[in-house]
């Protein structure tokens, strides 16, 4: 701009990036203007500067550019990993609800084949009262009833299994539930530490 005592304004404009610095110089017919900034992972603006001087004659700011010293500590990467014991807890949990989930399929299955046997032992005893006498009954109804009685103790016995199986997975839920939320805790307090700790690293 040109103004009645022949003054002349220049204005320019700089950045930086990350853990650079950067600085822009910008000429307007015949005035200079400067501006830096720099930044530590992060972005900065420089402001504008602003000078004036004679007719074709620029002047440069008072003090010359200025360095901008970064500190290199700043730019090195945090060194995150996670507690190898936590994974350890975590591994173990997850096997050992894996063997009470076996388990647990074991016993179903278990249940599963001895109603079958259990009905097949039925219908041949029907099919036995139907077709033979009434002496061949007599000698094969104590084989069966005590048959019988050996699967059905068998059966009970799967199912006082049952219940204590899952009783133990109830308990290894409620466990696992407890490590998992001890885990969210730690991790909560160590990302608060790793905040406070870049707070004080770009105090430095």
């Amino acid at each position: 701009r040109v103004h009645g005592g022949g003054l002349r304004s220049g204005y320019g404009g700089g950045y930086g990036l990350g853990g650079g610095a950067g600085f822009g110089y910008g000429m307007g017919a015949g005035g200079a203007g400067y501006g830096m900034g720099g930044g530590a992972g992060g972005f900065l603006v420089g402001g504008p500067g602003f000078v004036r001087g004679g007719p074709g004659f620029p002047v440069c700011p008072p003090g010359g550019i200025q360095e901008v010293t970064i500190n290199q500590h700043l730019l090195q990467p945090l060194n995150l990993e996670i507690d190898p014991e936590i994974q350890r807890v975590r591994s173990q949990e997850r096997e050992q609800i894996k063997t009470l989930n076996n388990k647990f399929a074991s016993f179903i299955d278990k249940v599963r084949f001895l109603e079958q046997q259990n009905k097949v032992l039925e219908t041949k005893w029907d099919l036995l009262q139907q077709q033979g006498t009434q002496v061949q009954r007599l000698n094969l109804e104590p084989l069966f009833e005590g048959y019988i009685n050996n699967l059905r103790r068998q059966l009970d016995s799967l199912v006082n299994e049952r219940g204590r199986l899952d009783m133990e997975l109830r308990n290894m839920q409620d466990m696992v539930e407890d490590f998992k939320n001890k885990y969210e805790e730690e991790i909560n307090r160590r990302t608060g530490a790793e905040n406070e700790f870049v707070v004080l690293k770009k105090d430095v």
